[in-house]
C-alpha cells in the first residue's frame, strides 16, 4: 500500500484560498475548518498564528458563522429528514458547535413544533407501517430513538396504535437497560 507524502505547509494566503476552497464546497463550523486547515500549517507558533488570523478574517467576513451554520443545519434536519431536537443536538456538538449555540438554536427552531407530529413524518417518511409484533414494535422504538425523539413521544405513538402494553413495557426495560451505567 502507499502512502500519500504530506503536503507543504501553506503561508497565510495560500492558506485563506484553500479555506475559501474548502467552505465553497460545504457548510463548516469554526471547528470543522480548523480541523481541516490544521493538517496544512506549519507546526508551532507561526502556523497557529496564521490560522487565527485566517479564522478571524473568514468570520469578520461572515463566511464562518457558528450561529447561522446551527440556524441552517437544524432547521435543515427539522424540514426535510424530521429528526427531533435530540439527535439535531447531538449532530451539533459533534461538529464542535458551542452549547450555549445549540440551546438557543434549538429553542427557536423547535419552537411551535409538535415533536408528536414531527415523529409521525419521521415514519411517514421512512414508510413505517403498524408494528404487529413485539419485535416490529421494539424496532420502531429504536428508530425513533435514534431520530431523536423522546421516549414518552415514542410511547404515546405506540399506545395511539395500539401497541400491546406488554411490548411497551418489554421496550421501557430495554430502554431502561440502555440508560444504565456499566458496572
Amino acid at each position: 500500500m502507499r502512502t500519500r507524502k504530506p503536503a507543504p505547509p501553506l503561508d497565510e494566503s495560500a492558506l485563506y484560498d484553500y479555506a475559501v476552497k474548502l467552505l465553497g464546497q460545504q457548510m463548516r463550523t469554526v471547528a470543522e475548518l480548523k480541523r481541516l486547515l490544521r493538517r496544512r500549517i506549519e507546526p508551532g507558533e507561526a502556523g497557529e498564528a496564521a490560522l487565527a488570523a485566517v479564522v478571524g478574517r473568514l468570520q469578520n467576513y461572515k463566511f464562518l458563522d457558528d450561529s447561522g451554520y446551527a440556524r441552517d443545519y437544524a432547521k435543515l434536519r427539522q424540514e426535510n429528514s424530521s429528526f427531533g431536537p435530540r439527535r439535531v443536538r447531538q449532530d451539533l456538538m459533534r461538529k464542535g458547535v458551542h452549547a450555549d449555540v445549540i440551546a438557543k438554536t434549538l429553542e427557536t427552531a423547535y419552537e411551535g413544533v409538535p415533536e408528536e407530529a414531527l415523529a409521525r413524518r419521521h415514519l411517514e417518511r421512512k414508510r413505517i407501517a403498524r408494528p404487529a409484533t413485539e419485535k416490529e414494535a421494539a424496532r420502531v422504538a429504536r428508530l425513533l430513538i435514534r431520530a431523536g425523539f423522546s421516549p414518552g413521544t415514542i410511547f404515546r405513538i405506540l399506545k395511539k396504535w395500539d401497541v400491546d402494553d406488554a411490548a411497551l413495557t418489554s421496550i421501557e426495560s430495554m430502554e431502561d437497560e440502555e440508560r444504565a451505567p456499566d458496572e
